[in-house]
């Protein structure tokens, strides 16, 4: 099967599975996609295929996944796994694959036994019985609101939510304290890719620039020397919170924030997911993927830098070979110095200043 004539809803589906095991940004990005089948499919078990991580945040969470199970490396999953004969044993009506491209998950897919599968496919992937070809410049968001439509999952979102329970809330306020009167600024200067990593002494500056608001850094251990630059450039006090938590804790404490500014990484998306006004700062490749696509609570600012930094070379080889010759640059350096300090304070001053960051959408309950 494959083709729009063959899409549409399976009347008889009670276990679905989505293959989505990668980060915290993307999973976010897919959220809306989950929320839609399970609304579709409100009596089917909805399972996520992921990573370890999502078993053990999700796992107890409010929201639209009944079930987390962990996939080993895909492409170490070939004939004969365990894994796939367990998953076999799970008797899937349905699997969609929200991984990628599928030249590794598109196999993994198809070797689960489920009844129906479908979902993405670069031309290099084998094929699914329902289809969607993978562009790589479309909102993600989008992208897998299209893969749920092929089972005849209707959207009802386009925001990913993310649900704060009492357990988050308990450790932000452990860790940060208690919010009081005054303003709460997160920063989050780091990001996996150093390319997406606006410089460390911008964020200072932002802090300095600020002097209404409670500063705070955020990021990940492995983030903690970039939190340093922050507080050893800022010429005001502000708190490095680096290491400190764990993604629910995050969220909790986003979730008292009045702003996040931080780099296009995950934890920026969480912020938006737990209701928290943002403003990003975004390489315009990555801008036409995965920004917000609404302004009432968020703001975006873009570099336009097309070619490296430091040898020139056009940052789109890897990404439209036929357009641009040459191989992909593989320098690490800063992408997006070019968005202005000024661009940044504007939109962060809007934000505050102009009741965006008190538009919060209503959060899922959380028990």
């Amino acid at each position: 099967m494959s083709g729009p004539a063959m899409n549409g809803f399976v009347p008889d589906a009670r276990k679905i599975a989505v293959l989505r095991a990668n980060a915290v940004g993307d999973y976010l990005f897919c959220v809306p996609a989950l929320e839609s089948i399970k609304a579709a499919y409100p009596h089917a078990e909805l399972v996520l295929l992921g990573d370890e991580w999502h078993e053990r945040e999700l796992s107890g969470r409010p929201g639209p996944v009944d079930r987390v199970i962990a996939v080993p490396p895909l492409p170490g999953l070939r004939e004969p796994h365990p894994f796939l004969d367990r998953m076999r044993a799970e008797s899937f009506d349905i699997v969609l694959q929200m991984h990628g491209g599928g030249r590794h998950s598109n196999p993994v897919v198809k070797a689960l036994g489920a009844c129906l599968t479908a979902g993405l496919r670069t031309p290099d992937a084998v094929g699914l019985d329902r289809e969607l070809p993978y562009i790589f410049f479309q909102p993600e968001i989008f992208r897998y609101l299209e893969v749920a439509e092929l089972i005849g999952a209707a959207p009802v979102t386009y925001r990913p939510r993310f649900a704060v329970t009492p357990d988050d809330l308990r450790l932000a306020e452990e860790v940060a304290g208690a919010r009081y009167e005054r303003l709460r600024v997160a920063l989050h200067p780091g990001a996996t890719d150093p390319r997406r990593r606006w410089p460390p002494e911008r964020f200072a500056a932002v802090a300095d620039a600020l002097p209404e608001a409670d500063i705070l850094i955020t990021g990940s251990t492995a983030e903690a020397g970039l939190a340093e630059q922050v507080e050893r450039a800022a010429q005001r006090p502000v708190r490095s919170l680096a290491g400190a938590f764990t993604l629910g804790g995050l969220a909790g404490l986003y979730s008292t924030c009045d702003l996040v500014i931080a780099n296009d990484t995950g934890p920026l998306h969480l912020a938006a997911a737990v209701g928290t006004a943002t403003v990003g700062i975004y390489w315009i490749g990555n801008m036409l993927n995965c920004a917000p696509a609404d302004r009432g609570r968020h703001r975006q600012l873009i570099s336009w830098t097309l070619n490296c930094p430091q040898c020139g070379q056009p940052c789109l080889v890897d990404l439209y070979p036929r357009r641009f010759a040459g191989e992909p640059c593989p320098h690490r350096v800063c992408f997006v110095s070019d968005v202005p300090l000024e661009e940044v304070l504007e939109a962060a001053t809007e934000c505050l200043s102009g009741g965006v960051a008190m538009r919060r959408f209503p959060a899922r309950a959380a028990g």
